[in-house]
């Protein structure tokens, strides 16, 4: 087992589950985290090398550009317009979770030819 490849996993998962908590119940302690586990994820995803980074990382970045304007129009007032934006968060971390499973799928077929 690779504890850098457990990390990002991790972060991802908590990712798109702290992102359904704050869209299912917001409140500020939620969107922290969730903006906080997002931006975890996009760290450990730079300088990956795997088949589909480019796409992982970008999936990331439009989960964070989502998450972090959520922050400030919650604390500006406005709950609604910020469960919007976390909604599409949600939408970016699921596509996340589905290429991070085809990802090891390609990469179990790649160690299988070796």
């Amino acid at each position: 087992m690779r504890l850098r490849k457990i990390l990002t996993h991790f972060f991802i998962l908590m990712a798109l589950t702290t992102n359904i908590s704050f869209v299912l119940s917001p409140n500020p302690y939620e969107l922290a985290i969730t903006i906080s586990a997002n931006l975890f994820a996009t760290i450990l995803k730079m300088g990956e090398g795997r088949i589909l980074s480019n796409e992982l990382m970008a999936s990331s970045l439009v989960a964070d550009l989502h998450l972090i304007p959520a922050g400030f129009v919650y604390f500006l007032g406005s709950v609604e317009e910020a469960v919007g934006l976390a909604m599409g968060a949600l939408a970016a971390n699921i596509v996340s979770i589905i290429l991070g499973i085809i990802e090891t799928i390609l990469a179990t077929f790649v160690e299988e030819e070796e």
